[in-house]
């Protein structure tokens, strides 16, 4: 499986200079392990052909063994093997997640968290952490191998990397090529250009660059990785002549930027990854994944605006100009101008700001830019950007200034030409903030050249439209306007601007705050403002907000006004710092609070305000901020502690006493708040739980437990699980039971005084700790977090079971609730699904027993004792508790199932000793135990262990010996048919799913329990609906009816099992059943039964209920029956025998013979295949012999199939001779006996009389019920039949043979004649198969009337029947005779030569029968084979091959 030896894990770590080589690195062995353990599930999703999650963690496998060999190899830097634990822990969180395998906790630097020694919260932060951290992944990357964005799920910064090949265009003149990221969507360009100068011989301008034209676009996050599109633009600018074909001599004007041509590609797909060839694309973690791509020389264009996360010390002051569009006066010319406009960066004094323009990344600063022209355009659409980056101190001071030009074409001309306009804006508006972001529309000035040079002409004047009206002046209006020696023309030019600054804020409030000393009177405002700057702009400023928040503080230092704004303005910036998007500020803080702070008195103000708060969190308006100040709280005290210590420093311990005095205040109004029951308080008290790890004396656990114990436990019991806060106070409660010790818990009750409080708290705390093991808060594959509570949890519950025995045993405080709590706490506990170690891989099982053993049997061995416990006190648990103990048992830990079984003979002897009987224990466990092991719980070995342990118990016993052992049978045998049950409850194979349903309500039936037996009658209702066996649940509804009266009786509960039965007396549910069975039988084509049944309601319709409407409505519908019976043709199905043999099978079948009725149309073929197809591992028998012990008791399995034949049981009522159509129902329906007949001789073969020995061995199946019935098959009974009985049979049978065709002659003169003549001739000429005259030779002789004296009766029978049959043949020959043509008239005289033969013959032997032939055949059908049956003990049961 994996391309590793031993070698490798054996290899000895050796470090190198700048190398490491990891030996017994714990990361190695998590990879190791987590491989086995994936290799299982990747095994299973081929099994299961679950191809895409398949390939998925191929992926994952791979990479993970590529990443070990890494490691490994010990080739890798300090740095590289840093970021590769980082990928390699990522891609196994992430592996765990989506394969539903246990969430792994790990500190900063990856490795996994030991929970020994961890503190309770810290461990439940760090699972938090973890949990987020793998969602955030999941959002991120799609199950899908292909999406390479998974690589970079764990970086927050991504980037774009490109290398330009060649720019194969015949441009004919210098170029520039500019590139760049484009949102189509949002028209928008959203990075810089990265600029590459082209010469016009093909080549780079600089040829250095020759081949290393490369860069990359940085700063991309995961918003820009959803953006709907993302194209790649490059945009090729020629640098020369106005027109490239002017050729003319005069001399031309050059350098002119002029547009030539764009290309656009949608580079989507390759930002999200999706393009595998590694040539076209690479998509990176800047600067990180792949270093060997960017060098010095690498280009970097960055975003346009800031990352989603700012790192610390990510100084940048950079301000986007993009030209945006113009409208020009064509003034005294002819046609529009070449208008050519250029930016340049000036101070107020007028001096030009150098290299402060980059026009794209790649290039060289520049002072002057110049943009493209578009020749003889009104109005031109430039959209070019340039970055502006100035020094943070001339920003206040620096303006943009805009100059338009009009260009020629001919250099002459264009030298004349001067700056026409002038617009201009500046960097800082009049509130200090800088430029706003977004588009500015300009005013453009006209004036002298020189006088547009001179800043401080136009200076003074507003720059943008909007400024214009807020002095009062018209934006709009056609003449033009004279400010100064400046006029405004009607021409319009629009920029737009984006400030990316760590340094120059846009927002008033934060510049407000940051120079709040400029005016004071301002402060109040400032600081409330301050909650309401973006978040982004705070962080970036954040030591100068809170070198200005103290400030304020300390320069109010006699003053409390503005104590409390800017306490919460610091719990407003300590908030944002918690936010995932500045996380990185963190480091940040914690500087500035260790090397920047130096507030000395900020101390007492902060403790002050902050028990302010606490005293107040029940009033209004005070539990949100109170909320966020205590989930500030670890920084609030560190600035606390460093201002006392930085006081020390310089004043010596002065006023210790009065801090702790204030600190101790402080403490107790947090108690006080805790304690405190109100709903306002719910919210802040998740906020003020930050017990990392507690003291290291007992009296602080002690002053803990004493004042919060009580009061988490009782906020988690108020508080819904839904409740986002849930899972940090149950890590705070379980944090304290963690540090309490067992002189704590004995502490713990004295502290409550009264007996009463105790009972309250024991109570409360049972009923919690059973709700959240019953509802854990956590999720599943939160083990650690999980199995730490359980831990805690049995320690608790095992303390509070002593105080129970200490307490609250003897017979004057015995609290029966209080111990039935506690018993059904342990066994909720016990049967948790977290403990149950059996359903867990072998991997985590091993790991779970060696941190924590198995808990199930610690806490098991504690509630026997306590059982045992109990004395006297035991019958009031019973039966209540038989329930929770069978579920204890229950679990497959042999040790512990040993130790508790007793408990039930306990139980069987306490109610014994009570009641002289143990009904009630009897009752419960049955009922119980199927409920339980449908569930899934119980085995054989359970079978077998309650089998032997109770029977040993109860045979010790005086007078449960008797009872007891039958009872213990009784559970034993229920079991064995519970157990076939749930193995086949879920199989595909429902046939298998009826016969255990059967069984065990056949034996609910059998020990008289109603409401189990009516709960699987439904259940083997559903399945026969679910296979359209219509007939079937008929049968099945009915036997429900069968247990109802026709009487205004109430229904008791378990009578109604189904919501859809609104019936207050059993009448009326009877007449719903009853509605709903004939339903099913006209469904099922069973006419007759549903018209039996409509008779019995027709009866109750008419006589008692007087319902004469219902009446009708069934009336109707019989009709129909009737109708249907004469005239709808039925399918007539076949019906086979099958046979199970081999240890293989379930028992429910094993080794047993079955009549199945074959579905409408089935032939055998079908139905064999069919069975097989159900048991595909079984083998066809080739023989229909039964077969031998070898194949009886061998571990395979064997079937045997072939078809029998329906005995025809016609009911009484039919007396006379009825129509075919109506006989023919009974011949395949309500049918218990079949018969399958093979002949076979036996002893030495008879050269005079081969009939001698000649026995036909037919087997007589009757089946346990009548089908079909509730079943479609059912077990059968053999019998096998003598010679003498098969003659009788015979003889019988052909009697009935003649008479039916007599019949059909006289009611048909048009039969043919044909079938009558070969029957007759058959039966009246003795050279075919010897006729009965071989029975004479064979059965009348003194012989065999001395061997077979028992057979006189069945001798005389015989020849009864021999006698009856010279009427029928007789009929038989007139009709022939009448019928027959004159070419066959010689057959028919020879034929009736032999008739008065035969008849004199018989006549003389046997007498004279002259009787009519339809009676006869009654007199025969009435003399059928039933007094011949034989038990299938005393025969040897023989098949057809």
């Amino acid at each position: 499986w994996y391309p590793w030896g031993s070698r490798n894990e054996e290899r000895m770590g050796k470090i190198f200079k700048g190398t490491v080589i990891p030996n017994e690195l714990p990361l190695i062995q998590e990879v190791t392990t987590t491989l086995r353990e994936w290799s299982i599930i990747w095994r299973q999703l081929y099994v299961q052909d679950n191809r895409e999650m398949f390939r998925s963690v191929r992926h994952m496998i791979y990479d993970l063994i590529e990443w070990r060999s890494q490691i490994l190899s010990g080739t890798l830097p300090q740095d590289e093997l840093k970021e590769l634990k980082k990928k390699v822990t990522a891609k196994i969180d992430y592996g765990n997640r989506i394969l539903d395998l246990d969430l792994v906790v790990r500190d900063e630097d990856g490795n996994i968290l030991d929970p020994e020694q961890t503190s309770t919260i810290s461990l439940f932060r760090a699972h938090e952490i973890a949990s987020k951290q793998v969602e955030e992944r999941l959002q991120e990357e799609k199950i899908d191998p292909e999406n390479a964005v998974s690589k970079f799920a764990a970086t927050p910064s991504f980037a774009l990397f490109v290398n330009l090949k060649n720019v194969v265009c015949k441009i004919g003149e210098d170029a520039e090529v500019l590139m760049s990221l484009y949102d189509p969507l949002e028209s928008k360009f959203i990075s810089e250009n990265y600029l590459v100068r082209w010469s016009s011989c093909g080549l780079p301008k600089d040829i250095d660059r020759l081949h290393n034209l490369r860069a990359v676009f940085t700063d991309l996050g995961s918003k820009d990785l959803k953006r709907e599109k993302i194209s790649f633009v490059c945009q090729i600018v020629r640098v020369g002549r106005m027109e490239l074909r002017d050729n003319n001599t005069r001399k031309l004007t050059s350098g002119l930027r002029r547009p030539f041509g764009v290309a656009v590609m949608d580079v989507t797909d390759i930002i999200n990854g999706k393009v595998d060839d590694e040539d076209k694309q690479h998509f990176i973690p800047f600067q990180k994944e792949f270093p060997h791509l960017v060098d010095r020389s690498t280009a970097v264009a960055r975003k346009m605006g800031f990352p989603e996360i700012i790192m610390p010390g990510d100084v940048r002051n950079d301000i986007y100009v993009t030209l945006v569009q113009g409208d020009f006066d064509k003034g005294s010319k002819t046609t529009a101008k070449n208008v050519e406009v250029t930016v340049s960066v000036y101070d107020e004094d007028g001096k030009r700001l150098e290299s402060v323009i980059f026009p794209g990344a790649g290039d060289e600063a520049i002072s002057e830019y110049k943009s493209v022209i578009y020749y003889q355009v009104k109005q031109p659409r430039w959209f070019e950007t340039v970055k502006v980056a100035i020094p943070i101190e001339d920003v206040n001071r620096s303006h943009l200034r805009f100059t338009f030009r009009h260009r020629s074409s001919q250099d002459s001309k264009d030298k004349s030409e001067k700056i026409f306009a002038l617009a201009f804006v500046k960097l800082m508006r009049y509130d200090g903030t800088t430029l706003r972001d977004g588009e500015h529309d300009l005013i453009v000035y006209k004036a002298e050249a020189k006088k547009l040079e001179d800043a401080s002409t136009y200076l003074s004047l507003p720059s943008t439209k909007i400024e214009l009206e807020e002095k009062g002046h018209s934006a709009t209006g056609k003449s033009m306007q004279n400010l100064g020696s400046c006029t405004i023309s009607k021409d319009s030019f629009q920029i737009s601007t984006l400030v990316c600054s760590t340094k120059l804020t846009q927002n008033v409030d934060l510049l407000g705050l940051l120079k709040w000393r400029s005016n004071t009177s301002l402060l109040h405002q400032n600081l409330k403002q301050l909650m309401k700057v973006d978040g982004g702009e705070v962080v970036k400023f954040l030591q100068d907000t809170l070198d200005a928040l103290f400030n304020i503080m300390m320069e109010n230092s006699e003053s409390e006004t503005f104590d409390t704004l800017v306490f919460d303005a610091l719990v407003f910036i300590i908030g944002l710092i918690a936010d995932r998007k500045f996380q990185h500020f963190n480091p940040v803080l914690e500087t500035y609070i260790k090397k920047h702070f130096s507030a000395t008195l900020a101390y007492t103000k902060l403790t002050k305000v902050l028990k302010t708060y606490v005293d107040n969190a029940e009033k209004c308006g005070i539990t949100d901020q109170l909320f966020k100040a205590m989930k500030a709280l670890e920084y609030i005290f560190k600035f606390i502690v460093r201002s006392r210590i930085l006081f020390n420093q310089l004043y010596e311990n002065k006023g210790e006493a009065d801090f702790r005095e204030s600190l101790l205040q402080l403490f107790k109004s947090i108690n006080e708040m805790m304690s405190s029951n109100s709903d306002q308080t719910v919210i802040v008290k998740v906020g003020a739980f930050h017990i990392s790890s507690f003291g290291p004396t007992q009296r602080h656990v002690q002053i803990i437990m004493e004042n919060l114990l009580r009061t988490v436990n009782r906020t988690v019991i108020s508080m819904g699980r839904d409740s986002e806060l849930i899972g940090s106070f149950v890590a705070c409660m379980t944090a304290i039971l963690r540090q309490m010790e067992d002189y704590h818990y004995a502490h713990l009750i004295k502290t409550f005084g009264k007996m009463r409080s105790d009972v309250d708290f024991l109570m409360e705390t049972f009923i919690m700790f059973k709700n959240l093991i019953g509802k854990n808060v956590y999720p599943f594959d939160w083990v650690i977090m999980n199995m730490m509570q359980n831990k805690v949890f049995l320690r608790a519950i095992n303390q509070y079971a002593d105080m129970l025995n200490k307490k609250f045993l003897d017979q004057t405080n015995f609290e029966l609730q209080l111990w039935n709590n506690y018993f059904h706490l342990a066994v909720a506990f016990l049967t948790q699904e977290s403990l149950q170690l059996e359903n867990f891989s072998s991997a985590k099982r091993a790991k779970i027993l060696n941190k924590y053993g198995d808990m199930r049997r610690q806490i098991g061995f504690e509630i026997r004792d306590m059982w045992y416990n109990l004395g006297q006190h035991k019958i009031k648990f019973i039966p209540e508790m038989v329930g929770p103990i069978l579920e204890m048992t229950l679990i497959p830990e042999t040790e512990l199932r040993k130790a508790t079984i007793p408990i039930f003979f306990d139980m069987m002897q306490c109610e014994f000793h009570s009641t002289r009987s143990f009904q009630r224990f009897e009752n419960e466990i049955i009922t119980k135990l199927d409920h339980e092991v449908e569930g899934g719980r119980g085995d054989e070995q359970y079978k077998v262990l309650f089998d032997k342990i109770l029977l040993e118990h109860c045979r010790k016993h005086k007078y449960l010996a008797k009872s007891g052992e039958t009872f213990v049978k009784l559970v034993v045998r229920l079991m064995e048919r519970l157990l076939d049950y749930r193995t086949i409850m879920h199989d595909e194979n429902k046939e298998n799913r009826m016969s255990c349903t059967v069984n065990v309500l056949n034996f609910y039936k059998e020990i008289e329990r109603e409401e189990m037996y009516i709960r699987y009658l439904y259940k083997l209702c559903d399945l026969h609906k679910e296979c359209d066996n219509y007939t079937e649940a008929a049968y099945t509804l009915l036997l429900h009816a069968k247990l109802l009266k026709w009487s205004e009786e109430a229904c008791a509960a378990h009578l109604t099992q189904r919501d859809g039965y609104q019936a207050a007396t059993q009448g009326q549910l009877k007449d719903q059943l009853y509605q709903e069975i004939i339903h099913y039988f006209d469904k099922g084509k069973m006419w007759e039964e549903a018209i039996a049944l409509g008779k019995e309601l027709a009866e109750q319709y008419e006589n008692e209920m007087f319902d004469y409407e219902q009446l009708s409505e069934l009336l109707r519908k019989q009709a129909q029956f009737y109708e249907n019976i004469v005239k709808v043709i039925r399918p007539k199905p076949d019906y086979f025998a099958v046979g199970y043999y081999g240890q293989g099978f379930p028992t429910f079948i094993r080794n047993k013979v079955f009549i199945y009725r074959g579905k409408e149309y089935e032939r055998r073929e079908d139905f064999e295949a069919r069975l097989l197809t159900q048991f595909p591992n079984a083998e066809k028998m080739k023989t229909t012999s039964p077969p031998g012990d070898d194949i009886k008791t061998s571990s395979g399995q064997y079937i045997q199939c072939f078809t029998v034949k329906p005995k025809l049981d016609l009911p009484s009522k039919f007396h006379r001779p009825v129509s075919e159509q109506i006989v023919s129902f009974y011949r395949v329906n309500e049918v218990q006996r079949f018969e399958y007949s093979r002949p076979v001789r036996k002893g030495e073969k008879n050269p005079d009389n081969e009939f001698a020995n000649m026995w036909i061995e037919r087997t007589i199946y009757v089946t346990a019920y009548k089908l079909p019935g509730i079943l479609r098959w059912f077990e059968v009974k053999s019998v096998e039949i003598s010679p003498l009985e098969n003659a009788i049979e015979t003889m019988q049978l052909t009697n009935d043979k003649i008479n039916n065709m007599v019949q059909q002659h006289l009611n048909d003169p048009n039969l043919p004649i044909n079938p009558l003549s070969m029957l007759l001739n058959g039966i009246v000429d003795p050279a075919v198969m010897g006729g009965f005259a071989n029975y004479e030779k064979a059965f009348f002789t003194e012989k065999y009337m001395h061997e077979h004296p028992e057979d006189h009766d069945k001798i005389e029978k015989l020849k009864d029947l021999i006698a009856w049959q010279i009427p029928f043949l007789a009929e038989g020959i007139r009709i022939h005779g009448e019928k027959v043509t004159e070419a066959l008239r010689p057959f028919h005289e020879r034929m009736e030569a032999c008739f008065r033969q035969l008849k004199d013959k018989v006549e003389k032997q046997y007498g004279v029968r002259a009787r009519k032939p339809q009676l006869l055949l009654h007199e025969f059908r009435r003399t059928e084979i039933h007094g011949f049956l034989i038990p299938a003990t005393y025969f040897q049961l023989l098949f057809h091959p």
